[in-house]
């Protein structure tokens, strides 16, 4: 019946081709998606309608044949449909009969033989495109993000010893950047969604460039405009990861999504280095003030070439290539409702919270961004103290602290993510691939946690620290990149609430780890108690989160 009804709308579809206008070949690629899939054994019968008319729709939607082709107006076209076990059908046939050999692609990798339809680039193809100028361009904008946050950190005592602040102060100070950051996420996430990553990123980086550059007039003028400068800091940055994951949607195919995540992020944890390492440099030459004023110009400069050389979108580029322009839609299921100018009309209303809220997978990515902020930041603001109880080294003075754990962060986030591409594009599927780069991110420093209660010296313990840190990157070619790939018309509200709940997580288990301590009366017990956690959560992630369209 199927198959009837395959070859009896094929034909009447090639008859009518000559009617209609031109447009984009990945149209082509959207309808036979729709093809394919109604034509899954586990579809029901009432799958034969949306077949005939999905169709239906190629007529009115494709160039004319003897235009795509150059084959004559008479062809007839012949499809071919796999079912052998897949979870999604292909075609495997898809041939031109007429009185010329000519034909459409029989598989993804004749696409280069025809015009006007996409083919994988080679390296430096890659390299030299406009989508990697863009990642290129989001990569530093999270670099500046890290590095205009870690800075207070590295300024607070020559600041407290200046104005007299107590210890109590200095920690308020600090804390303001979180009042702030806690605040964004899911706002900025639903104007991402409405107006795009790159007007609302503009706006964010303009925002904390001028917080961080008025910070030090704000120091002398009062402490609360210093604490609004911090808070301002905070709401802005909390956009910046939800604009990231916009604009990687908007301009990578989905088989290279996890790369660029992984460039992106390997540009906000060297921030991190660049922000512990240069600071205190640039104090010593122009005063504390300095490295605040000096990010905040690079802010500036920076927001300069965003607005001038970078488009929302591929569609609305004027320079990019016919050929990357069709990889990236073509390589992009969703091209039509993430790319595209307009947004659709229910992006104008509230979002769907309950909704969202009522899909496991939602969860899956909630738990998980809970976990990952709740080692990481444990990590961060423990691990000098559990180095000076355990072992009497002072780790903040240690250059490796610094800069190795987020260097090797930044270093496998960008292993994790080629390796995540290139099993999607050697045939795994996607949900597959986001429960393995997952399971490694949290079984990973789960693993290295238990390590370090068993070492016996600090060198063996900062390997573990630093396998524990660099091992969690995996997470960004897990749920980090799935949150675009369950929910494209609310992937920026998704992000938000997913940064909020692990901002909660982060708050909850830095201030849980001190009274835990001491009710245990070790660190170990805690270390233990996290991999217990990240274990727990290896399993909820791999039963609940998929790597398909729900929303």
């Amino acid at each position: 019946m199927v198959g009837n009804c395959i070859s009896l709308s094929m034909m009447n579809w090639g008859l009518s081709l000559r009617k209609h206008q031109y447009s984009p070949a990945f149209s082509l690629k959207q309808d036979l998606t729709t093809v394919t899939r109604s034509c899954c054994p586990c579809r029901p019968p009432e799958a034969k309608i949306e077949l005939c008319s999905s169709i239906g729709r190629l007529g009115s939607r494709m160039p004319s044949l003897q235009k795509w082709t150059g084959s004559s107006s008479n062809s007839r076209t012949q499809f071919g449909i796999s079912t052998d076990g897949l979870k999604k059908p292909q075609i495997v046939r898809a041939n031109v009969v007429s009185g010329t050999d000519g034909g459409l692609p029989e598989s993804p990798a004749e696409l280069g033989r025809f015009p006007g339809v996409s083919k994988s680039p080679n390296l430096m193809e890659f390299i030299t495109s406009e989508r990697v100028k863009v990642v290129a361009m989001v990569a530093l904008a999270m670099a500046l993000c890290n590095a205009d946050r870690v800075v207070m950190s590295v300024a607070i005592m020559p600041l407290s010893s200046t104005y007299g602040w107590s210890k109590a102060f200095a920690g308020i100070v600090q804390s303001a950047f979180l009042w702030g950051y806690f605040m964004s996420p899911i706002i900025g996430g639903a104007l991402i969604d409405y107006y795009g990553g790159k007007r609302v990123m503009a706006w964010g980086v303009a925002l904390w460039s001028m917080a961080t550059f008025l910070t030090p007039w704000a120091a002398s003028y009062s402490l609360v405009m210093l604490l609004t400068m911090r808070m301002l800091l905070g709401i802005a940055e909390g956009v910046a990861m939800p604009c990231m994951n916009n604009m990687v949607s908007r301009w990578f195919p989905r088989t290279e999504r996890a790369r660029a995540v992984g460039l992106s992020m390997a540009g906000f944890h060297l921030g991190s280095v660049i922000g512990l390492i240069f600071s205190p440099i640039i104090m010593a030459q122009t005063g504390v003030f300095g490295p605040f004023i000096i990010f905040g110009i690079c802010g500036f400069l920076w927001l300069l070439v965003w607005m001038t050389a970078i488009s929302r979108s591929p569609q609305s580029h004027s320079q990019i290539s016919r050929s990357e322009l069709l990889y990236i839609l073509d390589g992009n299921e969703n091209s039509i409702k993430v790319g595209t100018e307009k947004m659709p009309q229910s992006s104008s209303r509230l979002p769907p919270f309950g909704l969202l809220l009522s899909k496991l997978p939602t969860w899956a990515i909630l738990a998980a961004n809970c976990m990952h902020n709740w080692g990481y930041f444990i990590i961060l603001s423990w691990m000098p103290v559990y180095f000076n109880t355990i072992y009497g080294v002072n780790l903040k003075q240690a250059a490796w602290f610094s800069a190795m754990p987020w260097a090797m962060m930044a270093a496998l986030g960008c292993v994790a993510g080629a390796c995540s591409d290139l099993l999607v594009q050697s045939g795994f599927t996607v949900t597959f691939v986001r429960k393995l780069m997952q399971s490694i991110g949290f079984l990973g420093p789960a693993v290295a946690l238990l390590g370090l209660n068993t070492a016996r010296n600090p060198s063996i313990a900062s390997a573990w620290l630093t396998a524990a840190v660099g091992l969690s990157a995996f997470s960004q070619a897990g749920f980090l990149v799935n949150l675009q790939e369950i929910a494209p018309q609310y992937g920026g509200v998704l992000h938000g609430m997913s940064n909020t709940a692990g901002t909660f997580a982060a708050i909850i288990g830095t201030v849980g780890t001190g009274f835990f301590v001491e009710w245990m009366g070790s660190f170990q017990g805690f270390l233990t108690f996290t991999a217990v956690l990240y274990c727990i959560s290896t399993v909820f992630w791999n039963l609940c989160a998929t790597g398909d369209r729900i929303f």
